[in-house]
């Protein structure tokens, strides 16, 4: 049977810019895939300093893009569209997201239900679909019941941008992300370390807003900014590229980062840190490898003959290619909402 179109909203980050954040790659991919799949989506995005001066797609082909000032210009500008939307999606780090969600919103008037949540969610009420539960943790009006809870493991999004290149090595080890103080620790023990140790190889970290004050080995070079354009081209240049996790989402655990599905889909070994859930995705030692401290990832980068690796990153990619497309997960972001009772799509009915 067809699926019905779905008129859906979101209100995100950011889709418009990819600078210092991860949200705009998993956003783009999903509402490419929902589109792909005949619905529409509107994306409001505060528009903010920040994001205004680096955006990468202002433009986007596969849904509406509408940027707002603040909380009030909301319910002005979109009320109606907010009301009769089949579903509304908050993501987090929305500015003011928990006034969003509890007082502002025009919410579908054929359900005006809604159950406040927590920055970190709230398990009693609404599906959830978490690429990263301590991060993304959107929650999907209207209320289901029962409800689902978080979805374990439920990934970020990869489309037909992540393809394997055949470019030749120029880092044995790299990573991508946004400085974070409660990750940095994690990314000295597992690069840092080893470059210092490793003289003869070559390391890369690509992302903004690290401090002045870091003292990287010479042998790390640093990439301010790559837009998610060059992402595959820049996975596919290293010989094993690093994961690394906020805190939070480590002892939240079922949390995995889209640059995790980034590399897997374009065919680059990842070594990553450990933390609960991530063996279910990927199991250690097939389709990845975890490390916990810089004496593996040396043995790994400076022992590691390339047959294993190649079986490596083909067994991630093949569970990534089978499961977390973009249209796979518009596909479950359908079966979630088709779950709710069958009165709730009717539209003559919520209009009246």
């Amino acid at each position: 049977m067809k699926q019905r179109c779905l008129d859906l909203v979101f209100l995100g980050l950011s889709l418009s810019s990819s600078w210092g954040n991860g949200h705009a790659t998993t956003y783009r991919a999903l509402l490419r895939g929902l589109a792909e799949r005949g619905h529409r989506s509107l994306f409001l995005e505060r528009d903010v300093p920040g994001y205004a001066a680096a955006r990468d797609l202002p433009r986007p082909d596969f849904c509406d893009l509408e940027l707002y000032h603040d909380i009030a210009d909301l319910p002005v500008r979109f009320g109606e569209r907010i009301a009769t939307a089949d579903a509304v999606v908050v993501g987090s780090y929305v500015p003011d997201g928990i006034a969003v969600t509890i007082h502002q919103l025009p919410w579908p008037r054929w359900n005006r239900t809604v159950v406040p949540i927590s920055p970190h969610g709230n398990r009693r009420s609404s599906i959830s679909i978490s690429p990263s539960p301590a991060d993304l943790c959107w929650r999907i009006w209207p209320i289901a019941s029962p409800c689902v809870g978080r979805a374990r493991c439920t990934a970020p999004w990869i489309g037909a941008l992540y393809l394997p290149q055949d470019l030749p090595f120029t880092w044995d080890l790299g990573y991508l992300g946004t400085y974070a103080p409660d990750r940095q620790p994690a990314l000295e023990r597992l690069l840092l370390e080893p470059a210092r140790r490793l003289p003869d190889c070559r390391f890369v970290v690509a992302g903004p807003q690290y401090p002045d004050s870091l003292a990287w080995p010479a042998n790390v070079e640093r990439i301010e900014h790559l837009p998610p354009a060059q992402h595959a081209a820049f996975y596919c240049r290293q010989r094993f590229t690093l994961n690394v996790t906020r805190a939070e989402m480590v002892r939240t655990g079922w949390s995995p980062s889209v640059r995790l599905f980034e590399a897997a889909a374009c065919g680059t070994p990842i070594i990553s840190d450990r933390w609960p859930g991530l063996d279910a995705l990927l199991p250690d030692g097939e389709a990845i490898l975890i490390a916990d401290d810089a004496d593996e990832v040396v043995r790994v980068v400076r022992g590691m003959d390339d047959a294993r690796r190649l079986r490596l990153c083909e067994s991630a990619r093949h569970i990534v290619l089978a499961g977390h497309t973009s249209v796979s997960r518009a596909c479950e972001l359908e079966q979630h909402l088709e779950r709710i009772p069958v009165r709730l799509h009717n539209r003559h009915e919520r209009r009246n």
